[in-house]
């Protein structure tokens, strides 16, 4: 086929493989945090199901991405809601019962990862809509080959997250950072700002990353000390 003997399709396609590659992490670290207190089998569910309805959003983000990124404070909005995500993934998950978890979590997690996904989507449909060069099946490949990226990377960051519970406190602070990146990004937000958004453009980011970090760190020494109280 032409299309397949074209140099610059090749070049477009390496271009989107490596574009997905650097933009997998933030949505493998949002699976992993939401699926972390399933039971094994639903972990895995979980990141199926959650990803998929993340792409299928991502490919009708396509058919509307002009119309999106005209929405006044959209990326701002979006930022704040990613706030609260990672607040409440951050939530120790020890005290709740058994039942509960294993009745409505999967669909709670899946939930989760599609609206966050879909606040932190925008600049990677973006990204990869201009690596395609107007290529619309070109595009939507693009986004479908993140899948395996983003199923496989939140398995392995989850098998992290259950050895080393720091990761879970770093995995909120990162999802800060995207927050902070995406509020002080807003075209509105920058209008408002003026120069003051240049002068922001690192240390929101860093800040947020560094307080969802200690939220972290200080819920989960919460969660210890009460189960300590409960157990003597």
């Amino acid at each position: 086929m032409p299309l397949f003997g074209d140099p610059q399709f090749w070049t477009n396609l390496i271009r989107i493989v490596w574009i997905d590659l650097l933009l997998a992490g933030d949505n493998a670290v949002v699976i992993a945090l939401a699926v972390r207190s399933l039971p094994g089998r639903q972990q895995w569910w979980g990141r199926i199901w959650g990803t998929l309805g993340a792409i299928v959003l991502r490919i009708i983000f396509l058919f509307i991405i002009t119309f999106l990124f005209q929405v006044p404070l959209l990326k701002f909005v979006g930022g704040l809601v990613l706030i609260w995500i990672a607040m409440k993934l951050l939530k120790p998950h020890g005290e709740e019962h058994e039942s509960v978890r294993q009745g409505g979590s999967l669909l709670e997690a899946v939930w989760i990862i599609m609206v966050a996904d879909v606040t932190m989507s925008l600049d990677n449909v973006l990204a990869v809509a201009g690596a395609a060069g107007g290529d619309r099946a070109l595009l939507v490949f693009g986004i479908m080959i993140s899948l395996p990226l983003v199923v496989f990377g939140s398995g392995v960051i989850g098998w992290m997250m259950n050895r080393w519970g720091w990761i879970v406190w770093l995995g909120g602070g990162i999802l800060g950072f995207v927050a902070g990146e995406m509020m002080i990004s807003d075209a509105v937000v920058k209008g408002w700002l003026g120069r003051m958004a240049d002068v922001l453009h690192w240390p929101l980011p860093i800040a947020l990353f560094v307080v969802l970090t200690a939220l972290g760190w200080w819920m989960s020494r919460r969660e210890a000390h009460a189960q300590e109280v409960s157990a003597s």
